[in-house]
């Protein structure tokens, strides 16, 4: 019987059982380098928080939920639902024009030069096995025909003040949560004995 659906999942995603593994090894490497990005993210927003008196951080927090991150301009799922509704590959096209737009500002995230340098390799390396995955389940040159079609504008002119700060760490931790959201679910729809649900 596992066999049987095994061989009917396969044939319903229309690649042999090979791709299917390598897919699902490339997913799980993803997956855990957007996690430590994502745990990155958050270690730094909370750092940076705990460094702030209360009354800025109610003001900074205040204007923040007015303000909108550059990536919000991505079409992406507006909830729970359509992401699960969503394509792997529209999945993975989000979450590659979500990394892409952080490769040029997360040089300025604040944090020790370490932090800073470990985030962008990571994105890097993300990006890179996005990519990949792309070309394991479809040509990547189809999906993203002109790179210039998906630069996002720059956060401002990086300013060292407090809101600034502050607006590129929770937007960047926002992302990142997306990221990690979408890979995720996209990986688990490689997996036919799986639980989908977020």
């Amino acid at each position: 019987m596992d066999k049987v659906v095994l061989l009917l999942s396969v044939v319903f995603l229309g690649v042999s059982p090979q791709p299917i593994t390598d897919s699902q090894r490339l997913f799980s490497i993803a997956v855990s380098r957007v996690q430590h990005l994502h745990l990155l993210a958050q270690r730094l927003f909370t750092d940076f928080e705990s460094s702030l008196q209360t009354e800025e951080q109610r003001q900074l927090n205040k204007i923040f939920l007015q303000d909108f991150c550059n990536s919000d301009y991505i079409i992406s799922p507006i909830d729970k639902h359509e992401t699960q509704r969503s394509s792997v590959l529209k999945l993975l096209r989000i979450s590659y024009q979500l990394v892409e737009s952080w490769e040029y500002p997360s040089r300025y995230l604040s944090g020790g030069s370490a932090p800073r340098n470990q985030i962008s390799m990571k994105l890097s390396e993300l990006k890179t096995g996005i990519l990949l995955l792309f070309r394991a389940n479809q040509d990547a040159a189809e999906i993203f025909p002109d790179d210039s079609a998906i630069q996002l504008g720059t956060y401002g002119n990086y300013e060292e003040s407090l809101r600034r700060t502050y607006e590129l760490l929770a937007c960047f931790k926002k992302d990142m949560h997306k990221v990690e959201t979408y890979l995720t679910v996209a990986k688990c729809r490689l997996s036919p004995e799986a639980n989908c649900t977020l």
